[in-house]
This record gives C-alpha cells, structure tokens and sequence, in this order.
C-alpha cells in the first residue's frame, strides 16, 4: 500500500478573531500548491490539538490578529503537546509584534509570516521542511 505523500496542514484561528482574509487565502495558496489542507476557521486551542490528532496534519498553521500572539501561541503548545502532536510543524501569521518573534521562536513556533509575505514563501517554507520528512516515510 502506498502512502498519501501530500502533506496535511491544519489552519486555524485560536480564539475568536474575526480577521478572515489572511487564512483563506494562505489556505488556498497552499491547497494549489497540492497540499491537503484543513480548514479549521476559528477554534479553542483544545479544539485545534484535537483536530491536529484526528487529522494526523504535519503542519497546524495559527492566525493571529489582535496582538496576542504569546498568549494564544504558547496554550496552543501546551495542548498540541499534550495532544501527543507537538512535533508538526507550527507556522503562524497575522498581525505579529517584532518584539513577540524571540519568545514565539522558543515557544517553538517554526515559521511567522507577518502580513504582505509573500505566499510563495509560505509555501516554500513548509514544502522544504515538511516535504523531506514525508519523501522519508
């Protein structure tokens, strides 16, 4: 049996920012970029980790609107941890405070693409990162 070599990605809204465009359309970038994407919309970090497990994604992608990044980045970590999934790939964007990148690198955020990246570069990010690990499998 062969095994699907797409990569999976779930792209989410921690909480309840309304800010909608900025996951759409990185969600489409990625899906035209032949990845298998999930679109979760809004969610509780709980409920994000769980989708992640169930989906068994290799990627969760957070958007982050209303400037707290540290705090919703770090309970999604928390959960995704205790989900048993705190090895994906975590990319986020959004509205990002210079100030908050160290912190959300130690958090263990892999990738932030604060607004304007340019989506190849999102694509390309996980496509390289993710992409060599699942040619292993």
């Amino acid at each position: 049996m062969v095994k699907d070599k797409r990569i999976r990605v779930l792209m989410a809204k921690p909480g309840m920012d309304g800010h909608w465009r900025g996951l759409v359309i990185v969600t489409q970038a990625l899906r035209d970029a032949g990845m298998e994407v999930i679109h979760g919309g809004n969610m509780a970090v709980q409920e994000i980790a769980q989708a992640a497990l169930q989906e068994d994604v290799d990627v969760v992608g957070l958007s982050i609107m209303t400037g707290n990044a540290v705090g919703m980045t770090e309970a999604t970590v928390k959960e995704l941890k205790k989900a048993g999934k705190g090895d994906v790939l975590l990319i986020m964007g959004g509205v990002i405070f210079e100030d908050d990148m160290p912190t959300l690198k130690k958090l263990g955020v892999d990738g932030i693409f604060t607004s304007g990246t340019p989506l190849q570069e999102i694509v390309e990010f996980v496509q390289q990162r993710v992409g060599k690990a699942k040619a292993r499998d």
